[in-house]
């Protein structure tokens, strides 16, 4: 059984939720989200809370019950509060800047990496040399997947510490060769 997914997905007051078959729309605040529930999977609006059930009891539908509802609550928090990912660029010359809709990196490469930047996603560059990247917007997911790509063109090392990482990330250092 699914601990998860037996919680109702509470809706606040100024987010407006419908649920039509399987698909669930949430509008608020900050803009509007909707999600497709698998088929394996019942959801229901009532009393202003969202209740997700499973169909059947085969391993499919127990499996996508928690993960429905979480998606759910995902959906609410996205049109209320919004979700951001912070990334920080280290090293000696690494910086970053926007260029119209684009994010331009200067990170060592021979090239200057030009990135696009998607509808729905915010990106804000700060910092005394530029180094922090924030990325917001309201879909988790897309704001995750653009994080990640950005952090992909130069995954931290473990030597010096240099390259793209999430703020608050660890990085295991290694010891170099000794003589």
């Amino acid at each position: 059984m699914s601990r998860i997914g037996k919680k109702p997905v509470a809706v606040p007051s100024n987010v407006t939720a419908t649920v039509s078959g399987q698909v669930v729309k949430m509008k608020g605040p900050k803009g509007e989200l909707s999600f497709t529930v698998p088929e394996d999977v019942k959801v229901e609006f009532k009393d202003g809370e969202v209740a997700v059930t499973p169909v059947d009891d085969s391993k499919k539908a127990r499996s996508m019950w928690g993960m429905s509802r979480t998606q759910i609550a995902n959906l609410i928090t996205g049109v209320t509060e919004g979700y951001s990912k912070v990334l920080e660029i280290q090293g000696v010359g690494y910086r970053a800047a926007m260029k119209g809709k684009n994010l331009g990196l200067n990170i060592g490469l021979s090239h200057d990496v030009t990135h696009p930047i998607p509808d729905g996603v915010q990106v804000a560059v700060s910092g005394a040399k530029q180094e922090i990247v924030t990325v917001s917007g309201i879909d988790k997911q897309q704001v995750g997947q653009v994080a990640a790509d950005i952090r992909s063109y130069r995954p931290p090392e473990p030597y010096q510490g240099k390259g793209i990482r999430y703020q608050g990330e660890y990085i295991f250092r290694k010891e170099g060769k000794k003589k």
